[in-house]
């Protein structure tokens, strides 16, 4: 499967709770609210939003992938508020390979309510299901142990630190890493 036949039109996907979908300008002050937390940008690779712009930009490139057909994430809005509180995606994917990591994060409003391991259970089963992997990834920051909780709901198995792995604000970092084979999800 070929990047263009899944992000030439992001397929809008659903659980209990959430509606995973294409991201738009209209969840600006949304995506400014949790973007703007220090507590929520702490463990994240980019820099914590000082202004609406600096999430227009980022909506900007989101916008720019899904016309272009790359890789793009996904908004997190939960059914019955309507509300659209994080983001998740493919960080990257190798087709050849047949192996990509996710990413994602959610407004500190809805930490601790299971909503990031249902939206990333969906991605998870949509990547085995449509995308045809055979391996998928996660990295957290070593001190994330919310991140890690997620990954190991999901069925993830630990498979080591790889230190100093990433510059990340001036920081190198120490990334836990956790993977899923196919043949080990249940859904």
């Amino acid at each position: 499967m070929k990047t263009e036949q899944i992000y030439s039109n992001l397929p809008i996907l659903t659980t209990d709770r959430l509606i995973l979908r294409k991201i738009s300008l209209n969840d600006l002050e949304a995506m400014f609210d949790y973007g703007s937390n220090e507590e929520v940008t702490k463990y994240v690779t980019w820099n914590t939003h000082q202004t609406l712009t600096d999430t227009r930009e980022f909506i900007d490139f989101v916008l720019q992938n899904y016309e272009n057909q790359q890789v793009a994430p996904w908004g997190i809005e939960l059914k019955d508020e309507q509300k659209f509180i994080g983001t998740i995606d493919f960080v990257w994917w190798k087709p050849t390979h047949k192996t990509a990591e996710i990413g994602y994060v959610i407004s500190q409003d809805y930490w601790g309510k299971g909503i990031t391991t249902e939206a990333a259970t969906k991605v998870v089963e949509f990547g085995f299901e449509q995308m045809d992997l055979v391996r998928i990834q996660a990295r957290c920051f070593v001190e994330n142990l919310r991140s890690q909780r997620v990954m190991e709901k999901i069925g993830m198995s630990f498979e080591g630190i790889n230190r100093k792995d990433m510059l990340v604000k001036g920081k190198h970092r120490d990334l836990k890493i956790f993977s899923i084979l196919k043949e080990e999800f249940k859904r």
